[in-house]
């Protein structure tokens, strides 16, 4: 589990309810039921409207990956694939067969299996290319789902506080029940607005920024892969791809591998 996307669930709500209580509120004024129906479910109807359900079906594959860490170890890739082009420089990329076919990351296996057939350099990268396009555009529609979410949820709260407002305003005979009435009312908008910006919007960004990064490491793979395939010295295969590390990450393995070179 991503426990940064946990922790931020648990700080952003508990320092909603919190920050109400401080001042004296009462958490059961803020469970209302009827507001829930209309936020929730009016939202859920819009997301309904607007996207097939081949992509609603897809929401559980959304949620786990913006729930699940990435567990990313450029290092290792660029290692694996350094090691794969020495054997390569040595054996040939005949040498690599046996390795690529029992590779973990289907990526990788495809690229590789396409320089053990002789795939032309041109047609591998623009095969890998446009998988990596793929994928990407995959992950925007979910995002777009949520995004979609976090801008139909305050617009159905400010919908549930004018139904509530209408229900208040037709019952004027008892003034003395107006003020708990109208706190009912836009309790709608509080859900609105807290769920768009505590919960959808930022599942969407964390899905972007999921993508951004198996995206990153989809290029390294690339650009290992075609490096491969043109017998280059792993050395600067290597120097090639730690470009692809991020700064802390670059910095380790200059430290570990190059005695404290920096690029």
């Amino acid at each position: 589990m991503d426990l940064t996307t946990i922790i931020g669930l648990v700080i952003g709500l508990g320092a909603l309810v919190g920050g109400y209580m401080w001042d004296g509120g009462h958490l059961s004024a803020l469970v209302v039921p009827s507001a829930m129906l209309i936020i929730f479910g009016g939202t859920i109807g819009a997301i309904c409207i607007s996207f097939p359900m081949s992509r609603l079906k897809e929401v559980g594959k959304a949620l786990k990956m913006a729930f699940t860490e990435n567990k990313r170890e450029p290092g290792a890739i660029i290692d694996e694939l350094v090691d794969m082009a020495t054997v390569a420089r040595r054996e040939g990329v005949l040498a690599l067969e046996q390795r690529a076919q029992e590779h973990s990351n289907t990526f990788l296996r495809d690229g590789l299996m396409m320089v053990v057939d002789g795939t032309d350099p041109e047609l591998t990268r623009q095969i890998l290319e446009l998988e990596m396009d793929a994928l990407e555009h995959h992950h925007e529609g979910w995002a777009k789902i949520f995004e979609a979410a976090g801008g139909f949820a305050p617009s159905m709260g400010i919908i549930g506080t004018v139904m509530g407002l209408i229900h208040v305003l037709g019952n004027l005979s008892d003034p003395g029940t107006l003020g708990p009435a109208i706190a009912v009312a836009f309790t709608a908008t509080l859900y609105g607005v807290s769920s768009a910006n505590v919960i959808y919007l930022p599942i969407a960004q964390k899905i972007k920024i999921r993508s951004k990064e198996q995206i990153s490491d989809m290029e390294l793979m690339l650009e290992g892969i075609l490096a491969l395939q043109a017998g280059e010295n792993p050395q600067l295969i290597k120097k090639k791809l730690n470009s692809f590390l991020h700064q802390d990450h670059k910095k380790a393995e200059g430290e570990g591998d190059n005695g404290g070179e920096e690029n």
